[in-house]
């Protein structure tokens, strides 16, 4: 059974109410999806609970998985960057209404054996990053980690919309080349 197929399996179970499925998918998984909240974030606490509320909604709403869009890993890479995404902007919508000045980040405190596995999956990214064109790495980059629009990239590089979807898309392509599901798995 290849990894995709298992991970199909344990989101039927987990559709199913199987705790011990979720359970699964999360010690596989919390290790890739850590690191990507944290760089939203840049805090570990948040991190840790937008980490939180991607797996609650995993839990609650796993139906919405369609098979057609994407693999399992890809959806909850997604949940988990849109829930700190989320969580970024609460906080920055609140810090302006405060008046806040943002708290100084800390260190992260992660278990060994999660950083040595998102590590090798990190090195494997940062690696094909770099092999793209440099418009296209920003322009992946901008989307991803701050979660612009790709109009409001548009507007923040003053680059015409059309030139930064094609960067997006040869960018997203030349990904899928250098990075195969497989290797992520």
């Amino acid at each position: 059974m290849t990894a995709q197929q298992e991970d199909l399996a344990l989101l039927q179970r987990v559709q199913s109410g199987d705790e011990a499925a979720l359970a699964e998918m999360y010690d596989r998984y919390t290790p890739l999806l850590y690191p990507l909240a944290l760089r939203i974030l840049r805090s570990p606490a948040d991190a840790e609970d937008a980490i939180q509320d991607a797996w609650m909604q995993v839990w609650k709403r796993s139906a919405t998985y369609d098979r057609q869009r994407g693999t399992v890993g890809a959806w909850l890479v997604t949940v988990a960057r849109t829930r700190a995404l989320d969580r970024w902007r609460s906080m920055a919508s609140r810090s302006r209404a405060e008046g806040a000045v943002d708290p100084e980040p800390t260190t992260p405190q992660v278990d060994p054996a999660a950083n040595a596995a998102s590590g090798q999956i990190g090195t494997r990214v940062r690696d094909a990053l770099s092999q793209l064109q440099p418009q296209q790495r920003q322009v992946l980059e901008i989307a991803y980690f701050e979660g612009l629009s790709q109009s409001e990239i548009a507007e923040r590089l003053r680059t015409p919309l059309g030139t930064v979807k094609s960067w997006t898309r040869q960018g997203l392509m030349r990904l899928r080349e250098l990075i195969p599901h497989e290797e992520l798995a």
